[in-house]
């Protein structure tokens, strides 16, 4: 029902073709996540099977399950537990998306009309809680206390990333410190949590630990590269391959690498103009904030983040044996500098 995330509709791009031989590589189990997806977003609620297919079928790469069977397999593990900790990795992504999009008001994601405005921002909470609902009941049937503890972390450290991010719309004096907190809290943590509950599932022996804990600070840095590339590609970008409009950000309020630094940087009358944009939450002046940001240098600090978080992310594999699963998370980092490019 599903198509996998191997085939056109998501490895559209020629850096995304650099990624098919890794999909190809989990090609049956990506067909066996889709099949435990649709038959897990089924209810007695017909609104809840409708908008849980028109989330899941929407596209994407589904890097976060994908970071779930590579990193099992890396580690040799033999059993068919990954499938369902994939999925519930991506269902817990699933639903951070849909809240995601009721809280920015979203009206497109990926390009595609978002549940909240196709049917209604009530239905899209209903059906993102319904979403961790199932997750949770995945993790007790996975029977896994250690994974369980991970997930569950993760998942409130996510919220209070939401928090942090929400109470600093259009704050002005916003930290680079403080932002990498907000990133790392929002957007790594399930990256994280993916790599970390797969290193778990595949090696429990405490004597491994050194390994669980380099494989779950690779899932850490790449997901903070993953979000800092986001953040160039806003102002790099080209809007088409985003699905957003460059700017988006800006007229949410929200403060992004880029915009932090071309704060730092700016002279004051574009600090100015950066701040009238930022307070008045409007995308009507994004042409010439993305002048500034490019004209202050903050673009190029930003990829420079982004580059030194996937060295430390390619640093955390050097004690994994060596394996088509390993290279393949490699090629995953080499995608994330293809983004930058």
């Amino acid at each position: 029902m599903h198509p996998a995330p191997n085939q056109n509709n998501v490895l559209g791009s020629d850096n995304d073709h650099m990624l098919s031989s890794v999909y190809e590589n989990v090609s049956s189990e990506f067909h066996q996540i889709n099949e435990l997806i649709s038959s897990q977003i089924s209810s007695r609620a017909e609104l809840v099977e409708t908008i849980g297919k028109y989330i899941t079928e929407a596209g994407g790469k589904r890097l976060r399950p994908l970071l779930v069977l590579l990193t099992s397999k890396a580690l040799n593990y033999e059993g068919k537990k990954h499938v369902k900790l994939a999925t519930v990795i991506e269902f817990l992504h699933t639903a951070t998306l849909l809240h995601d999009d009721v809280v920015d008001d979203s009206s497109l994601r990926r390009g595609k009309i978002t549940a909240n405005s196709k049917w209604s921002n009530a239905a899209s909470v209903l059906v993102g809680d319904f979403l961790y609902s199932r997750a949770f009941e995945l993790m007790v049937d996975i029977g896994s206390l250690p994974i369980m503890g991970v997930l569950s972390r993760a998942t409130n450290i996510i919220a209070e990333g939401e928090v942090l991010q929400l109470s600093n719309l259009g704050n002005l004096n916003l930290s680079e410190e403080k932002y990498r907190e907000i990133i790392r809290c929002k957007t790594a943590l399930l990256f994280e949590a993916a790599t970390h509950a797969a290193a778990l599932l595949s090696k429990p022996d405490e004597t491994e630990k050194p390994l669980l804990d380099d494989l779950r600070k690779f899932g850490l840095h790449f997901g903070v590269a993953y979000q800092l590339i986001d953040d160039w590609l806003d102002y790099a970008g080209d809007s088409a391959t985003m699905g957003k409009n460059t700017g988006d950000d800006l007229a949410e309020g929200k403060m992004t690498l880029p915009l932090i630094l071309a704060l730092q940087n700016a002279t004051e009358r574009e600090r100015a103009c950066l701040s009238n944009a930022i307070k008045n939450r409007s995308a009507s002046e994004a042409t010439r904030v993305v002048e500034i940001v490019n004209h202050s240098g903050a673009l190029e600090l930003t990829r420079k983040s982004a580059m030194e978080e996937i060295q430390r992310a390619r640093d955390t594999l050097r004690h994994v044996e060596p394996s088509i699963h390993k290279r393949h998370l490699e090629i995953l980092t080499e995608y994330s500098l293809k983004r930058l490019s």
